[in-house]
């Protein structure tokens, strides 16, 4: 990670005089399903005049198969780290140089210089957070911080897990268990791994997305979840307790990205600036709970969210993981290892 990027004042005068100060027409947005505050929509509908549809999606594989065929009238996406490093690749998305923006002066510098769009060229932070599980500690009370209790549960746990129906975090927290390398191609430990796999599944309740309706309607009493998540959970189900496993966690970051073929460009380009602004940040992370990438945000966030443990890690839990895209090889393997695991 580098320094904050400084932006020329002709530049920022530039894109302000570029940009009208009312737009008109529309935006079309394709995101994760239940992460967008409705107020933050409504705020950008009057500041603009614009009229935003909202369209949904469960996993980064679904939102890319969408774009892939093409058409789709979105411009709005909102992939995760490693899935904006595949459309920059593939020549999905637009260059709208949001480092050129009047707002990207707001950003983090930690999350400017990142590997999967370094200097932020195609990208902006939505959220970020991490991904580990969530266990009820009156049903379970010992330690939580173990991967154990989804791949080798205790009594109490059997039959009460769900699981996220995503092959990469599934595969790699098998890997983190067993202590090898993610992105992995070595065949015995993926073959290790694919046993490790098959027999938790006896004792797996579900694999499925609705972390937050399997926990809270007493469906399961340990899911495989997101931090954000868990700490909606927590809050109809007050027992619930999100973990920091010793063998280590997934850290991602989803991010506002525009599609290269966007019906409504210059909307999009608004939108990717006002997300920028802390306030607008802050309504992101208020609805979602999850930290944004945006400095000040925190001024404007419900006070919950400074303090709450799924967001504020402690201080001896592992360096959370963010894993950058396997090769075709290794996603082919992970693809047999998966499909063997839904038979």
């Amino acid at each position: 990670m580098t320094l904050k990027r400084s932006i020329p004042a002709l530049v920022a005068a530039s894109f302000m005089l570029a940009t009208p100060a009312l737009a008109e027409g529309e935006l079309n947005i394709y995101n994760w399903g239940n992460y967008t505050n409705p107020e933050l929509i409504e705020k950008f509908e009057e500041k603009y005049d614009v009229e935003v549809n909202l369209d949904g999606y469960d996993s980064n594989e679904t939102m890319l198969a969408k774009v892939r065929e093409g058409n789709t009238g979105y411009d709005i996406v909102v992939p995760g780290d490693s899935t904006v490093k595949i459309m920059i690749e593939q020549g999905m998305l637009a260059e709208i140089k949001p480092n050129e923006m009047e707002n990207f002066g707001n950003m983090d510098p930690k999350w400017v210089d990142v590997w999967w769009d370094p200097g932020r060229s195609y990208s902006v932070p939505w959220q970020w957070g991490t991904t580990s599980f969530t266990v009820d500690t009156e049903v379970f009370g010992g330690d939580i911080n173990t991967l154990a209790l989804m791949f080798e549960p205790p009594e109490e746990l059997k039959g009460r897990i769900n699981m996220l129906n995503d092959m990469h975090d599934v595969i790699n927290a098998g890997l983190r268990y067993k202590g090898y390398d993610r992105c992995n191609s070595n065949t015995d430990e993926l073959r290790d791994v694919t046993e490790l796999l098959i027999n938790a599944k006896q004792h797996w309740r579900t694999m499925d997305y609705s972390t937050i309706e399997k926990l809270t309607s007493n469906d399961v009493d340990l899911s495989q979840n997101w931090n954000g998540a868990a700490m909606r959970a927590r809050a109809q189900r007050p027992t619930l307790q999100y973990a920091y496993p010793v063998e280590g966690f997934t850290g991602w970051m989803d991010n506002v990205a525009v599609l290269k073929d966007a019906p409504n460009m210059d909307n999009a380009k608004l939108f990717v600036n006002f997300i920028m602004a802390p306030e607008n940040a802050a309504l992101i992370s208020n609805f979602a709970r999850y930290a944004n990438g945006i400095k000040g945000s925190e001024e404007f966030m419900d006070e919950e969210m400074l303090s709450a443990p799924e967001i504020v890690m402690p201080a001896d839990a592992p360096t959370p993981d963010f894993v950058k895209p396997c090769s075709q090889e290794v996603t082919d393997m992970y693809n047999k290892i998966w499909t063997k695991l839904k038979q």
